[in-house]
């Protein structure tokens, strides 16, 4: 059996990382903390709290594997977790823990947590719109790109003009 997990680098941090992980989606957990063992030639530096090299989550039900390997890759968005929730209330709920925990907004509902990983917070809706071909997906996508956090009555103020 061949399982699929992502890993993510980390300078650092992946201990509290996992910990807040785990606090955003149900189906979440940690599954196991490898600690720090000193291996010449190993990425990273053991953190002098004593923390793990690496971390091993669920989250909403998918596996990852938080790595302390030190600066040498630091995150970008051009990796990103992308939570679909269907509601206004949960795009509200993650964005303000996620961004009022030490993150930073981006655009189109895209905003990086406090150890730079980029997440998307999408509402399904936008999806289910995107799906239609034509003036519909080209006014949510424009009113989307004017958009930090995702408004869902917004994206659908512009659907529902495009299809009239």
């Amino acid at each position: 059996m061949t399982m699929v997990r992502t890993c993510l680098w980390f300078d650092g941090g992946v201990d509290a990382a996992a910990d807040f992980y785990t606090t955003l989606l149900p189906l979440s957990r940690v599954l196991s903390r490898m600690p720090y063992t000193e291996v010449p030639d190993s990425p990273g530096t053991p953190p002098a709290d004593g923390g793990s090299l690496a971390v091993v989550l669920e989250l909403g039900g998918a596996q990852y594997t938080l790595l302390n390997g030190g600066p040498a890759f630091p995150q970008s968005e051009s990796a990103s977790i992308e939570l679909i929730v269907d509601s206004q209330a949960e795009v509200d709920r993650l964005w303000d823990t996620i961004v009022g925990h030490g993150g930073e907004e981006s655009m189109c509902g895209w905003c990086r947590d406090r150890w730079g990983v980029s997440w998307q917070i999408v509402p399904q809706r936008l999806d289910d719109q995107l799906e239609e071909s034509g003036p519909v997906a080209t006014a949510v996508t424009a009113e989307m790109f004017t958009q930090r956090r995702l408004d869902t009555a917004r994206l659908e103020a512009a659907a529902e003009a495009a299809r009239s």
